[in-house]
Order: structure tokens, then C-alpha cells, then sequence
């Protein structure tokens, strides 16, 4: 067995969340992986098992270096409704320019995939929408606290609702949507739940 104590494996492993969050896992190999982090198979497997493993690490990963911060920062804003504005328009902003535009995010691209199947990738799912839904419900909860929600809103189901648009900025900003309809599309949803049925002035603008 090769030592593997030569290379960093936090680094091998940033190398290949990108590798998968870009190209999928269907269209990645474990050459790829190689090329993409220098390091031979064999050394790959003794740190992190085989390919699935492998996509399991970086999935991980790519949740508590990506996504677990921001959602963190929103449940904890109090702010309100303005706090899930600004959620929406960064999340556009870096899903359709710099450096990773058009990659999508990894935990939506991995729902309309095959490895979706796979009962630890699903968990990893489930329970990254659960966190993704929750800050949304406190962010929710927070406007209805400041009379900014629509008294007719349901807290719940609007934070599964945000939930849902935010995967679908996910997926059709990978898939070619501009920014302009993506803030229609978020706007239209965002007014529906505003006590003022407006949303901040110029978010939709682009």
C-alpha cells in the first residue's frame, strides 16, 4: 500500500467536489479523479474507498463548506423578509456569473441524477433540504413576528415553497436561465408572501 501521508487530503478532496460538481457523477470517472488530483487510484482508494465513497466525502463536504454557512446565516438574520431577498439574489448572482456559473449546486444536481437512488446519498439530501427548509421557516417566522408576511401565509408550507424555488434556481441556472428571469420568477413568489405584496425596490430590475 503507497503512503499516503505525501499529500493533503483536504486538498485531493476540494479537487474532486468541484470535479463532480461540475461535470455529475455520471460523467466522471475515477481517471478523471486521478487527472484532477494528481494522485494515483491506488492512493485514492486507501484514503477515501472507491467511487461512491468518494462522491459520499465530497457531497459532504461540499454541504458544510457551501451550503451549511449561508443557511446558517440565514436563520440566524432578523431581518426577515429582506433577509430571504438578499438569500435570492446572491444565490443568483453566483449561480449565473464567477467562477462557478452554470455548475448549478451540487445537492440540486444530485436529485435529478441516477446516484439519487442510492440510499446514503438520499439521506444527504433529505437532510440538507431540511436544513434549507428550517431557515427558511425561522426567516419566515421572523417576517410574521414584524407584520411583514402575508396574514393569509402558511409558514410552513411557504418555507417547503422557497425551499422548492431555490432548487429550481439551482437547476435552470445550470441549464442556461439568465439572471433577468430567474429575479421575475423569485419576485413573483417573494410578492405573494409580503404583507405589502411588493418586494424591495429594483430586485426585480436586471
Amino acid at each position: 500500500m503507497p503512503d499516503v501521508r505525501h499529500f493533503d487530503p483536504d486538498t485531493a478532496l476540494e479537487a474532486v467536489v468541484r470535479l463532480f460538481w461540475e461535470k455529475g457523477v455520471a460523467a466522471t470517472g475515477i481517471q478523471d479523479v486521478v487527472g484532477a488530483t494528481g494522485l494515483s487510484r491506488s492512493s485514492l482508494y486507501a484514503t477515501f474507498g472507491g467511487k461512491h465513497q468518494l462522491y459520499l466525502a465530497a457531497l459532504e463536504r461540499y454541504t458544510q463548506q457551501s451550503s451549511a454557512p449561508v443557511l446558517r446565516r440565514l436563520a440566524e438574520d432578523g431581518r426577515g423578509l429582506p433577509a430571504v431577498f438578499d438569500f435570492f439574489c446572491a444565490l443568483i448572482d453566483v449561480r449565473c456569473a464567477g467562477e462557478y456559473a452554470r455548475w448549478g449546486c451540487m445537492i440540486s444536481n444530485a436529485y435529478v441524477g441516477a446516484e439519487n437512488a442510492d440510499a446514503d446519498v438520499r439521506a444527504v439530501l433529505e437532510y440538507q433540504h431540511g436544513t434549507l427548509r428550517d431557515a427558511m421557516r425561522s426567516t419566515l417566522a421572523t417576517a410574521r413576528s414584524k407584520g411583514q408576511l402575508n396574514p393569509g401565509a402558511d409558514v410552513e408550507a411557504s418555507a417547503e415553497l422557497l425551499a422548492l424555488v431555490a432548487h429550481g434556481v439551482n437547476l435552470r441556472s445550470r441549464a442556461g436561465a439568465d439572471t433577468p428571469e430567474l429575479r421575475r420568477a423569485v419576485t413573483a413568489a417573494m410578492e405573494g408572501l409580503s404583507s405589502s405584496r411588493r418586494s424591495p425596490a429594483g430586485f426585480g430590475d436586471a
